[in-house]
């Protein structure tokens, strides 16, 4: 009976391990089967896309190693020079901003996903490094780009524009031929170089040269981008990497020549024409005054368009203010001639020494040739006296001769004597006739003295002036070369 039991329990066992490994392979083939169902329903870029994201954690660095640091390779292609504000030295830019990084957890085979090599998934998916610009000083308008390139190696690509509002030390010194210098420091805000290192995407010669995509129609020229790498520490213990991109730009002057230095440069040069007007009119000091209001009302337009500073003024705006006391400068010599030769009954006789220094000695330096003038001797008043007693003595002289005639007798022949009253006349005829002659020698003699200052009042104004015309000249000739050498160098 044993042995019967025995063989009908064997039975069902052979059956059973004769029988299982058919059913397992057919419920194996059945699997996979469905598996291959679902994922023929399923695009590929989803499947890819949940393949990389499935266990993703975004808030680790993508490292097996986390001895070894993400190095992420930065580029910038200026676009444009949106704005400087030279009085807050802000600088307003807007840039294309690139950079790349090994992600070791996003990678994959291309052939287990229809040979795709590039993938673009949301930014906001996986860990993005912490770079920021240490110059910022407010947030530009810059559109948001939501997406970024993996390829299947693991390079991640995030390209953006970015508009940059940085601070930047402007040296408005020699405005309107300045040439600023800006930097762009890209930094890591919070991870050292042991954990976030950067490189630079391309060459220091491609980056510096590349103008390919910046507007050139603007006030702000380009003339290159510098980079430098460096290691920045604050205790000294602590380092972090930092690419430098130094915006150098040159500012186009020709609008500024055109508005500011053409205008002054006009009423400084008729600020000398007016020295040509005679010394002895009265024209010069009003045409000089309409010149220094003129000026006046011209500062007050150009004083929005000048850059301010609280550490400094800019060249240009000492030269308005030096063109201002040129012009002043010009009024008081003008006054002090007009006032020298002004005609007045009260005016002295020109000094012997003051002769002697003016018309001779200043004038042979100034290649006019001795100045003569007139040297009569003044009309004394004894020779006045001699004269009118001269004049009263012939007159006496015929009214003796007549008294004597009177009192002799008279012959039949002799002529009667004058009347008492003819005598009167001729004598107030006389007197009158010496005080005319008197008084054309005093005006002569006051235009003698009155042309002799005149003179000298013109040698002085040509002295002056070319004094004056070689300040104006030196100074100017002065700034013209430190702008063409500002501009050129």
């Amino acid at each position: 009976p044993r042995g019967k039991l025995a063989m009908l329990l064997w039975a069902p066992r052979a059956l059973l391990t004769l029988l299982l490994p058919t059913l397992l392979a057919q419920g194996e083939a059945r699997r996979r089967g469905a598996q291959q169902g679902r994922n023929t329903t399923k695009p590929t870029l989803l499947r890819l896309s949940d393949h990389l994201l499935a266990n993703y954690k975004k808030g680790v660095r993508p490292v097996w190693d986390w001895r070894k640091p993400t190095t992420v390779a930065i580029d910038v292609i200026v676009y444009a020079i949106l704005s400087v504000d030279e009085k807050n030295q802000v600088l307003t830019t807007y840039i294309w901003y690139r950079q790349h990084w090994t992600d070791e957890f996003l990678q994959w085979n291309p052939k287990d996903f229809d040979n795709i090599s590039k993938l673009s998934i949301p930014t906001d998916s996986i860990w993005v490094p912490d770079i920021l610009i240490n110059e910022f000083v407010d947030v530009g308008k810059s559109p948001n780009i939501p997406y970024v390139y993996v390829r299947h190696h693991g390079e991640v690509q995030n390209y953006k524009p970015l508009q940059v509002v940085t601070a930047c030390s402007l040296d408005i010194y020699n405005f309107p031929f300045d040439v600023q210098n800006c930097s762009l420091t890209f930094t890591s805000w919070l991870h050292t170089i042991q954990d976030i290192n950067i490189s630079l995407w391309r060459s220091p010669e491609k980056v510096k040269s590349d103008k390919s995509v910046f507007m050139n129609q603007g006030e702000w020229e380009l003339l290159g981008v510098l980079t430098q790498f460096q290691e920045f520490s604050i205790d000294g213990s602590i380092y972090y990497a930092e690419m430098k991109f130094y915006v150098v730009i040159r500012r186009r002057p020709l609008f500024y020549v055109v508005s500011l230095l053409l205008p002054s440069i006009f009423l400084m040069v008729m600020d000398i024409m007016g020295f040509y007007l005679p010394p002895d009119s009265g024209e010069r000091v009003s045409f000089k005054i309409t010149l220094l209001l003129g000026y006046s009302v011209f500062l007050i337009i150009v004083s929005d368009t000048l850059p301010a500073t609280a550490i400094g003024t800019p060249l240009i705006g000492i030269y308005f203010v030096v063109c201002m006391a040129l012009l002043v400068i010009s009024l008081a010599e003008t006054i002090f001639i007009v006032r020298l030769v002004h005609k007045q009954d009260l005016q002295q006789p020109l000094p012997a020494w003051l002769r002697r220094l003016v018309l001779e000695r200043i004038a042979w330096l100034l290649c006019l040739g001795e100045q003569t003038t007139s040297r009569r001797a003044p009309t004394t008043c004894q020779a006045s006296k001699a004269d009118d007693c001269s004049a009263t003595e012939n007159h006496c002289g015929h009214l003796g001769g007549s008294l004597d005639l009177e009192k002799n007798p008279r012959g039949k022949c002799s002529p009667a004597p004058p009347p008492q009253e003819a005598s009167l006349a001729v004598t107030g005829l006389l007197q009158e006739l010496s005080s005319i002659r008197r008084f054309l020698e005093k005006r002569d003699e006051i235009r003698e003295v009155a042309r002799d200052w005149l003179q000298v009042g013109s040698v002085l104004d040509k002295l002056l002036f070319r004094i004056y015309l070689l300040v104006v000249l030196a100074y100017s000739v002065t700034l013209v070369m430190l702008w063409s050498i500002w501009q050129y160098s």
